[in-house]
């Protein structure tokens, strides 16, 4: 074949579709998932789209139905007439061989989108554009056709096999109640209301500056990196790496971050950093201090750590608000509102191909004066929407007077976590201890300093530590109003 020419294999073209015209069952097979793109030859692939409407009429395609509907679309002509159709089906004897001619036709398919993809690459590239969007667009491409080659197709119950992984799933699970837990956080309440963070779903992290949401999304990559060997990518828009890495390291050590900078730390906190800070490099933390990125230039970082680090476990993005949407978006008619709303549709998707929990911190509007609520997400409802799980830290020392404080209507570095949003399980409320010395939340019962349960307003009426109630409204729903 000559080097200019598009890889074809026009036999083998030929022999399939003369499989789809003898054989019931490889039309049945082959006729959903085939696309006409993959053929070469003009002929054939009008032939194909023959086949696809005369199947789609729920009719058995052969040389007959066949011809007859190459007629009525006026392409018989160009598919090469009654005669070509007659010699499809007998120049192939059998069908045994369909899955050869299959694999020999979708090779050449994909290697004449690949290059046509390298020519669009190349002309992109001669615009002189950045570098960064010059690599998602190049990227962008690539995986287009990737995700073609690994598309499914829509698939009935009838076989049975989905509802048997669904009953397997729910006795391993009555076996052992960890069998399908998720990614755990290190909060004991919160791993038992969500079962841990589970793979492809988007957890909204939502508070007013000053709550400490960088300070809980970090603790949970800590938990995960430092404690359970995981491999996590952190997305810091608003903070630069070293930052993110001193709040790491103070936490770790249970080291006070403000001693620390002011040179004030004994020996023994000495120890306990360094200790750390081996910890820290030995783990598989990946930090970006990029500012101003897309949703796309996340996933094409991750799609490259995913190769170069053996797999990923955790996304972490700091914050929603301070993202764009791309050039296409931005250069667009489109509001702020509509750009989050394709923000966050982006990243849902992301989670769901890179199968991993994603958490993307959001901010909440400056006009909230109560307890935090749904209503409250900042630019758009589609965080709302897109969402599977959404989680508000309410912290009340951090608005309430010297008064309040000393008269311990208010316990200092109280907090709560409430569930807003659960798409697969139920709301709730989980009453943590923030201990600001050292960027961190802990359980309640487990900070190692005297038991106090934490007291809000007393006309709160909080429920206890890690009560769960039920969701209600439906899926969509996203829960009720906190009010």
């Amino acid at each position: 074949m000559p080097t200019n020419q598009m890889p074809h294999n026009l036999d083998a073209e030929a022999a399939l579709l003369g499989c789809i015209i003898i054989d019931e069952s490889v039309q049945t097979d082959l006729l959903e998932s085939l696309r006409e793109e993959e053929f070469y030859q003009e002929s054939h692939r009008l032939i194909l789209a023959a086949m696809k409407r005369v199947f789609g009429a729920r009719k058995t395609v052969d040389v007959v139905t066949l011809t007859d509907q190459l007629e009525r679309d006026g392409t018989l002509e160009r598919a090469g007439g009654l005669q070509a159709i007659t010699d499809l089906a007998s120049f192939t004897p059998s069908s045994a061989n369909y899955k050869q001619y299959l694999a020999i036709v979708r090779r050449d398919g994909v290697n004449r989108a690949l290059i046509r993809a390298a020519r669009d690459i190349d002309e992109n590239s001669r615009k002189g554009q950045e570098a960064r969007d010059a690599i998602a667009y190049a990227e962008k491409l690539v995986y287009d056709i990737s995700r073609e080659e690994d598309g499914s197709t829509l698939a009935g119950l009838g076989d049975g096999v989905v509802t048997r992984q669904v009953i397997k799933k729910f006795e391993d699970i009555a076996a052992d109640p960890n069998a399908y837990r998720g990614l755990e956080t290190g909060f004991k309440h919160l791993d038992r209301i969500t079962n841990g963070l589970q793979k492809s779903d988007l957890i909204v992290i939502a508070a007013r500056p000053g709550m400490g949401k960088t300070s809980l999304a970090m603790n949970i990559v800590e938990h995960a990196c430092l404690k359970k060997g995981k491999i996590a990518a952190v997305f810091s828009l608003e903070m630069p790496r070293v930052q993110i890495v001193q709040r790491l390291l103070c936490a770790h050590a249970e080291v006070s971050m403000e001693k620390a900078l002011a040179g004030k730390l004994n020996q023994s906190e000495w120890k306990n950093l360094w200790r750390a800070s081996d910890k820290l490099q030995e783990s598989k933390i990946f930090i970006d201090d990029s500012s101003r990125i897309t949703p796309a230039e996340i996933l094409s970082k991750c799609r490259r750590l995913v190769a170069s680090a053996g797999g990923l476990d955790l996304v972490m993005i700091d914050y929603i608000q301070l993202m764009g949407a791309g050039d296409k978006i931005a250069s667009s008619d489109f509001n702020r509102q509509q750009e989050i709303a394709s923000i966050t549709r982006d990243l849902k998707i992301m989670a769901k191909e890179l199968d991993v929990p994603v958490i993307a911190l959001s901010q909440l509007r400056r006009i909230q004066t109560k307890e935090p609520q749904l209503s409250d997400l900042r630019e758009s409802g589609a965080i709302e929407q897109d969402a599977d799980i959404v989680m508000f830290i309410n912290r009340p020392d951090v608005n309430a007077t010297a008064e309040e404080i000393t008269k311990n209507h208010i316990v200092k570095g109280a907090a709560e976590l409430v569930i807003a949003k659960h798409r697969n399980g139920s709301l709730g409320r989980i009453q943590l201890r923030f201990l600001g010395e050292t960027t961190r939340f802990v359980d309640v019962d487990e900070q190692n300093r005297p038991t106090e349960e934490p007291n809000y307003r007393k006309s709160d009426a909080l429920p206890d530590a890690g009560e769960a109630f039920p969701a209600q409204g439906g899926d969509d729903e996203g829960g009720i109003p906190l009010e």
